[in-house]
């Protein structure tokens, strides 16, 4: 089994201490996020490696060599600022997190994500591009890979909008976007991938959609994996431990944080000691053991 720590929150930010107390632990309870009365139990002993997600990457770095498994950390760098990532640090020490952690699993386990690609009158298909090419420059002798996905629609986007005036490249400005960030990573030496962007990448020569593949899987553990069926974007089959509507970082294209008005009060149930990253268990609970 490979945990993904997390695509619904930011663990290494914000609950890396949780995180450690639950390997500590033995095991982590996850609740179904669409029938709460449904719990996972997964014990660490059946799990294979870690796919560690950050925007913020400090305290993972100050923590890395604690990971007990195989593991593969992708890190968020965007061109953005603090009108849609409010509460990021600067980003020379995102990358200076990004180069201790490299130190120590290697630079072909370490991914930035750009991601999500969006426009508007301040973030222009140029700007984009120049800012994935400096990007490229800086972070190629600590990552071996970066990945990129363009906006979605979700609830959390359209909330925004009218703030922001954000919007999805269309098809002409994809094409673009894609062959100048293609040009970027083969001139720093990074291997480029498409974050479920499968249809749309494919035709212009992206090697695969998946941002951590059934091969990289294998390499890290010796271990064949299916597919994760769930989301059908080319990735190895994944359980995901976070929590929606958890992290405080209140990014504007977020689709993790569907209900903002949630966010304080799931912080505020969050425990370091708890089996669970928000709350405790409850007596209606239903506890399965999850060993796949």
């Amino acid at each position: 089994m490979i945990l993904n720590v997390s695509s619904r929150t930011d663990i290494p930010a914000y609950y890396l201490d949780w995180f450690f107390n639950r390997i500590k632990a033995g095991y982590v309870d996850v609740r179904n996020p669409f029938h709460e009365q449904s719990v996972s139990r997964i014990f660490f002993e059946n799990v294979d490696a870690y796919l560690l997600i950050t925007k913020d990457p400090r305290p993972l770095a100050r923590r890395i060599r604690e990971i007990d498994k195989p593991c593969v950390v992708h890190v968020t760098i965007t061109g953005y600022h603090g009108d849609l990532e409010p509460g990021l640090p600067d980003k020379r020490e995102v990358i200076e997190s990004l180069r201790e952690i490299s130190s120590v699993i290697g630079r072909e386990n370490v991914y930035v994500r750009y991601d999500p690609v969006l426009l508007n009158e301040r973030y222009t298909v140029e700007y984009h591009k120049a800012a994935f090419e400096r990007l490229a420059s800086q972070v190629s002798d600590y990552a071996a890979h970066m990945v990129i996905s363009f906006l979605d629609d979700c609830k959390n986007v359209r909330r925004h909008q009218a703030e922001t005036g954000f919007r999805r490249p269309e098809a002409d400005e994809v094409r673009g976007l894609a062959e100048s960030f293609a040009r970027s990573a083969e001139r720093h030496g990074v291997m480029l991938y498409g974050c479920n962007e499968r249809e749309i990448l494919a035709p212009l020569g992206f090697r695969d959609s998946a941002c951590f593949s059934q091969k990289k899987a294998f390499e890290l553990t010796g271990r064949a994996f299916g597919s994760w069926k769930a989301r059908n974007c080319g990735c190895v089959e994944m359980v995901d431990i976070g929590y929606y509507n958890s992290c405080p970082r209140f990014c504007k294209y977020c689709y993790a944080n569907y209900d903002e008005s949630r966010i304080a009060a799931h912080v505020l149930d969050h425990d370091p000691d708890s089996s669970l990253l928000s709350g405790h268990l409850w007596p209606e609970d239903v506890v399965k053991r999850r060993v796949k």
